[in-house]
């Protein structure tokens, strides 16, 4: 080592301070020195570099989004506390050969020096993570994108979509990790194969549902807000995950199907086509000419806001019944729901009622007709006193 090399220098600029005052002096100076740095200095240029560049590059129109919307990823105030982390553990090494505890300083150079490959995987695996959040966030972007600009793909595909493809991602990352920490992702896999098998045998309810939910997703036999009825459960499609699917039913109550249950039942959707046809059963009296009613009904049904013009309303004879010829009154309504159910059936209802009312078109109460007559036979009603027996009375079973 030659006489002028740094290092003989630093020693022999330390070997001049040999009192105690002059290395508080200098520890002093370090520590103002320091401070000063990591608390005005380094802040000030971070935020001026971080402002140059949101301001020259990623502010311009070529960049893509993605980048200029990942900008917080690293904010300038991480960078800060990094520097100033360095700055005052390089103040304290340089205190302590001050002191004269090079040796300390250089067990910590070392045991630094010894933590950089395992500080390299960290910040690896940092930055796999960040990266697989990044990702995450661009294909949710563009995946709401996608789906609000095409019909073949509703909100409860969506869901499920971005549920599998961030699975996948996070799937990747987590084996991309084991490989930088030089774990035996082969023996892994293996025992993951095994512990699939027993909880797949544990729960295989949970995992039909599971696959029904998938078969929901490219069946689409409902959307969420749809009006639909399930096993005689009726009422609007609040929320479609990967296991279950939950009615909000007229009731205000909450009912919760399993998906394998929903893919197995008969379900009826009458919110699909946007309209749905609804009937009214309505009886007249055998002597009511039923042309006349038929054109009442129907005359009727026309200045019913709720009832959709086209397909036009009808009113057929159906029945014969005991005391009344049966007319079905079927009507169309628009956007359907069980509030404009409801309030059509009482509008067409209150429409024919006032209209026969008015044309004195009679709707007949349930009657029976009841006759009588002598019999010849039957059974005989006899006294207790038979000698003083008189005629035996015949009483009749039939009407």
């Amino acid at each position: 080592m030659t006489a002028g090399s740094p290092l003989t220098v630093i020693r022999s600029s330390l070997a001049q301070l040999s009192t105690t005052e002059a290395r508080l002096g200098v520890t002093a100076t370090l520590v103002v020195v320091a401070v000063g740095i990591a608390l005005l200095f380094a802040p000030w240029v971070v935020r001026r570099i971080a402002r140059e560049l949101d301001e020259r590059v990623l502010s311009n129109s070529r960049v893509p989004d993605l980048v200029s919307d990942a900008r917080w990823i690293l904010p300038p105030s991480v960078i800060v506390r990094m520097l100033q982390a360095a700055i005052f553990l390089s103040t304290g090494l340089a205190i302590l050969v001050v002191w004269g505890r090079e040796d300390l300083a250089v067990t910590i150079v070392a045991l630094l020096v010894s933590l950089t490959p395992v500080a390299g995987k960290v910040l690896m695996t940092a930055g796999l993570f960040v990266g697989a959040y990044v990702g995450i966030d661009a294909l949710e972007s563009w995946l709401t994108s996608y789906a609000a600009e095409s019909d073949q793909i509703n909100e409860h595909q969506e869901g499920i979509v971005f549920r599998v493809l961030q699975l996948v991602m996070l799937t990747a990352v987590t084996l991309a990790t084991l490989a930088v920490w030089d774990a035996e992702v082969g023996n892994l896999l293996v025992g993951a194969g095994f512990l699939g098998i027993v909880v797949g045998m544990a729960a295989r309810q949970t995992l039909g549902s599971f696959i029904a939910g998938f078969v929901l997703m490219f069946s689409r036999p409902f959307e969420i807000g749809d009006w639909v009825e399930i096993d005689g459960e009726e009422g609007i499609v609040s929320d479609v995950t990967i296991i279950n699917t939950r009615l909000r039913n007229f009731d205000g109550e909450t009912v919760v199907f399993p998906n394998d249950r929903v893919t197995n039942a008969t379900i009826t959707n009458r919110t699909r086509r946007d309209q749905l046809r609804l009937s009214v059963d309505v009886g007249v009296d055998y002597e009511t000419d039923l042309d006349v009613a038929v054109g009442v009904a129907e005359a009727a049904l026309e200045d019913v806001d709720v009832v959709a013009d086209v397909p036009a309303p009808n009113v057929l004879p159906t029945t014969f019944g005991d005391s009344a010829v049966g007319l079905k009154v079927r009507f169309w309504i628009k956007h359907p729901s069980a509030p404009r159910r409801a309030k059509a059936n009482a509008a067409v209802v209150r429409a024919i009622k006032a209209a026969f009312d008015g044309r004195g078109i009679k709707i007949p109460y349930p009657q029976r007709e009841l006759q009588s007559r002598e019999e010849t036979s039957g059974f005989v009603v006899r006294s207790g006193d038979t000698e003083n027996q008189e005629t035996p009375k015949t009483v009749s079973t039939s009407e």
